[in-house]
């Protein structure tokens, strides 16, 4: 980021006024990044960010670790792009062969192939169970996810268009989803190995209530 964060802030501000936008969002930020353009926002008494714009998927967690708390302190909502991971978790990909598209040629986002393989193993069995398609408990899992306001589908088709709007009406039990949560879990990194207390948190948020 090269532009002074208190320069753009200014005029996003400038264009709110003016009445040519309605409200502005942030997106690929870092927590840090996010954390700090609220509070020079409010500190200058400018128009804040309503809004994150990040990549979010069963394999692809890594917004959990500072981003989703950290939009959530803030109110601000999330807007996930890419919930099938360039379509990696559509169901069209598997171990013996992968299907055309756009991630034969480019592979973005990055993907641990084998973790992301077994993955898919569970959102076939839950999917077999609901008569659903891998795609449809996919994209289920991440509505189902606390800090997650909406997500962005980027159907290319339109048969491939509703299918993933029949997500909204998958129900996810409680064990299914830890199911997809266990299979899908992120190492914790410094400082959230550590026990809640030696990482502030109980004296912050006591702080916090005050």
């Amino acid at each position: 980021m090269t532009t002074p964060i208190e320069e753009t802030l200014r005029a996003l501000d400038d264009l709110v006024h003016q009445g040519k936008v309605r409200y502005i969002g942030l997106s690929n930020f870092n927590a840090w990044q996010i954390a700090k353009a609220d509070g020079v926002s409010k500190f200058n008494n400018l128009e804040c960010f309503c809004s994150v714009q990040a990549y979010y998927s069963l394999v692809g967690r890594e917004l959990e670790r500072e981003i989703i708390p950290a939009a959530t302190d803030l109110g601000l909502g999330t807007l996930i792009w890419s919930p099938l991971a360039g379509g990696f978790l559509s169901g069209k990909f598997t171990r013996e062969s992968e299907a055309d598209g756009r991630r034969k040629n480019f592979e973005f986002p990055p993907v641990n192939k084998e973790k992301g393989f077994y993955i898919i193993d569970n959102l076939k069995e839950i999917a077999k169970r609901k008569n659903a398609s891998v795609a449809q408990i996919a994209l289920a899992w991440l509505l189902y996810k606390q800090g997650v306001t909406s997500v962005i589908i980027g159907a290319r088709k339109e048969e491939q268009l509703v299918d993933n709007l029949k997500s909204v009406d998958i129900q996810l039990a409680d064990e299914e989803m830890k199911q997809l949560d266990d299979v899908s879990a992120i190492a914790p990194e410094y400082p959230n190995w550590l026990p809640p207390l030696q990482r502030g948190e109980d004296l912050f948020s006591r702080f916090s209530d005050l």
